[in-house]
């Protein structure tokens, strides 16, 4: 907890300080430190500062600084007081107490391995793509080592501590805000330089730091040498070489860890990354105006503020001018940068003579710790590159790679579906055999097992579908596709990072819509936010299934494909749209990391095809499952004796059921689109979750009688008893399915699409745009289909 919360008259523990620069000395000199003892003595009359007692003196600390200190309410006994003091080398703590508890924050580049080691570390299951922008959110997971009790958190992959990106702004806050006890910089060792310019950065920060060499094994095939030990004392920084994806060298990380937050580890110590000797005069004048401030470095180093200032951050003046007399540390700034730029060149701007300083240490460190192959011969990287991404292969193995995975998902995920089809009518007929009749055994027979059942079947479709994704993802492929696809996309107003946003909309389009945070440009994201509910997601899988295979059995590939091939066209068309009759033009330079392909292990792919099994099937028994017995209550009552029952007809009629109601109620804005009533309705029931739609059918056809087949297919291209003539035709179906690709998205769609552009007009916008785009090509559809 922290010491402004301790109650008046309680003891505590120091655990650690929070705070930075002037503050954190500050209260370190008065006694503030690990393992000391602080008790309450009073608050004043407004709650407002609070008298301590430690060390036999009394001190008084506002509120504010008193909660940048944590503290641990137990009481210690004098036996254990003293095996604090005096035991400082045992490297094992009891993780009951807060005293051990280590909050630890995972940063680094873009696909360096954060997400796996974090993985590996807390037993998490998040996903781990092999392309920027996966994580996209900060994850927390936490796990017991040694004794201690690590809290960690998966932070945004970021190349900077800029205000540019989303990511970097949110990386950030999070380090001034929370002060995590020690960062863990995930590095990858196969691109060393690049990746170390974030530690520099971190560096600035004056941070208690560990650098987790990632991928190292990459690095020992490839014959290079590195002395980490020797790099990580030049730098100040503990250097830990780890393989996060087998855990190898994780246990060693987190003793590095240990011993740095203890204060224990030789190779620690606080460097400046020396940026020239005009720019090092500038700092020094500036660095002394902030501390002369002392209201700006509470949770951040003075040098790293005025390293920012410098460089014209926008965040870093906003939480200047914020502070009292903040304005004149502005003034100072520009008047040192206008001294600057006067005797300069501008292509010799502040920013780039600190970057190139900052790779120079870089190139400096390396230059006597790194010894690269001899020969730098073609990678396989280089080689498979030389295919798909050459122009005369590389959009036809992208199309391949896509047939292949609906056919895949169409043709082998048939097998298990059918035999759990067989399964789910197979229990239909026990519970209609065996249970006595009556509301209960319709509820069962036609709500559960009619609507529930009808969506289960496509579980082995939508597992074939993710894998394929995450297969993708992982191996590193995905970015190549951003990359062909980008004079595509710059036709539609936007670029190539925005391509990967749109396939991942195939898996969902919720963390597709969340994915597209790593945009830097504020209109390609809104952009890439409004069309993404045109990818037709996994959710619309079994609707596709079902009518495809019942309807389309002799060419479901090609139809399969023609649906998802409609959904990108239409985004494309709109895209072009907004970005002509509403988004200002926006010229964002297409700047996007190539990772090295690397083969998936089988068992993270599997692990996250099964993470959204489990999802599905937790909708089964959530969501599907009370929407299916809503679906049934509302199409089973009122209940009517046979003798009054009128034949069903198109008018509304008293004996109807409530959603026979509703469905004809709706029914004259979808008739033209070929619609049954049955069809209007389970399409609006489609509105929160599209799995709906066909547990919604299941329902509205399972209690047919004049059916004997068990098998909704079946059912859907029975015809109607009372008109004699199907529900479904092959034209009514080609436009259902056009129609539900393309209308509003679920209510989990549309308030990501509001989360993420802060504006509910841009969902509402979605709602009526995409319903009314797909009555107008349902509708086309429907009678071109007739006409064929």
């Amino acid at each position: 907890m922290r010491l402004s919360d301790l109650p008046t008259g309680s003891e505590a523990v120091v655990v650690k300080i929070l705070g930075h620069g002037a503050f954190r000395k500050r209260v370190m000199e008065m006694g503030f430190v690990k393992g000391r003892k602080v008790k309450v003595l009073l608050q004043a009359p407004l709650k407002d500062p609070i008298k301590y007692s430690i060390l036999g003196y009394e001190v008084s600390l506002r509120r504010s600084e008193a909660h940048e200190i944590e503290v641990d309410p137990v009481d210690m006994k004098p036996q254990q007081q003293e095996t604090a003091d005096t035991n400082k080398d045992t490297p094992y703590c009891d993780a009951k107490t807060e005293t051990c508890v280590i909050n630890v924050a995972l940063i680094g580049n873009p696909n360096c391995g954060k997400t796996s080691l974090f993985n590996i570390a807390s037993g998490a299951q998040e996903h781990v793509g092999n392309y920027s922008g996966v994580t996209v959110d900060s994850k927390t997971g936490h796990f017991d080592y040694r004794g201690y009790r690590f809290n960690i958190v998966d932070l945004p992959g970021t190349y900077s501590l800029t205000s540019y990106s989303p990511e970097e702004l949110y990386v950030r806050k999070y380090l001034q805000d929370e002060t995590p006890d020690v960062i863990i910089n995930v590095v990858d060792s196969s691109n060393l330089e690049r990746n170390l310019y974030l530690a520099t950065e971190l560096i600035d920060m004056d941070r208690s730091m560990v650098i987790a060499l990632n991928m190292y094994d990459e690095l020992r095939a490839s014959h290079a040498e590195l002395d980490y030990k020797a790099l990580g004392k030049m730098i100040g920084v503990p250097m830990v070489p780890i393989v996060a994806k087998t855990g190898e060298g994780v246990d060693e990380l987190f003793d590095a860890v240990i011993d740095v937050f203890e204060d224990k580890h030789e190779a620690v110590r606080h460097i400046h990354v020396y940026l020239g000797s005009e720019i090092e005069k500038m700092l020094r004048q500036l660095i002394d105006a902030i501390k002369e401030n002392g209201g700006v470095t509470q949770h951040v180093s003075p040098r790293y503020l005025a390293i920012k200032l410098l460089e014209g951050d926008k965040q870093s003046e906003q939480e200047v001018l914020a502070s009292d007399g903040g304005q004149k540390i502005i003034d100072l700034r520009d008047q040192l940068v206008k001294d600057y730029t006067d005797h300069h060149n501008d292509d010799d701007d502040i920013e780039s003579v600190i970057a190139a300083e900052k790779y120079g240490f870089i190139d400096g460190a390396l230059a006597e710790t790194f010894k690269s192959p001899e020969k730098d011969s073609m990678t396989t990287t280089r080689i498979i590159d030389a295919f798909v991404t050459n122009k005369l292969f590389g959009f036809p193995i992208f199309f391949a790679i896509m047939f292949f995975i609906f056919w895949a998902t169409f043709a082998i995920g048939q097998y298990p579906m059918d035999w759990i089809d067989d399964g789910v009518a197979w229990l239909s007929k026990m519970v209609n055999r065996w249970m006595p009749e009556g509301v209960l055994k319709d509820m069962i027979a036609d709500g559960i097992i009619g609507g529930v059942g009808g969506v289960i079947v496509f579980l082995p479709n939508i597992l074939i579908l993710y894998f394929c994704i995450s297969f993708m993802e992982d191996s590193g492929y995905m970015a190549r596709a951003a990359f062909i696809m980008d004079k595509v996309m710059h036709k539609i107003g936007l670029h190539g990072k925005s391509f990967i946003p749109l396939v991942m909309g195939f898996g969902c389009n919720v963390p597709a819509i969340m994915s597209a945070r790593a945009i830097e440009s504020r209109s390609s994201r809104l952009i890439t936010i409004m069309i993404n509910p045109f990818m037709s997601c996994s959710a619309r899988l079994p609707i596709y299934v079902l009518l495809i295979g019942t309807f389309f059995s002799e060419h479901p590939t090609i139809v399969f494909m023609g649906l998802y091939i409609l959904g990108i066209l239409v985004a494309m068309v709109t895209a072009r749209l907004l970005r002509k009759f509403y988004f200002k033009k926006d010229e964002t330079p297409f700047v996007m990391e190539l990772p090295p392909y690397r083969i998936p292990t089988f068992k993270a792919s599997m692990r996250h095809t099964w993470a959204k099994g489990e999802q599905y099937l937790k909708k089964m028994g959530g969501i599907i499952l009370v929407a299916s017995i809503i679906v049934w209550a509302l199409n089973y009552f009122p209940i009517h004796d046979d003798a009054n029952y009128v034949a069903e007809t198109e008018a509304i009629s008293p004996n109807d059921s409530y959603l026979e109601m509703a469905g004809k109620v709706i029914n004259p804005v979808m008739e033209p689109l070929g619609f049954h009533w049955r069809a209007s309705v389970a399409a609006l029931a489609g509105v929160p979750a599209k799995e709906i739609v066909v547990s919604t059918l299941g329902v509205l056809y399972t209690n047919d009688e004049a059916v004997t087949d068990q098998k909704l297919g079946a059912r859907l291209e029975a015809p109607n008893p009372v008109t004699g003539k199907p529900d479904f035709t092959t034209a009514s179906a080609l436009s259902f399915l056009v129609f539900i690709l393309l209308y509003c998205p679920c209510i989990a769609t549309v308030t990501a699409i509001a989360k993420e552009t802060h504006h509910w007009g841009y969902a509402a916008f979605s709602v009526v745009y995409n319903t009314v785009v797909a009555w107008i090509l349902g509708f086309i559809v429907y009678q071109i289909a007739i006409l064929l």
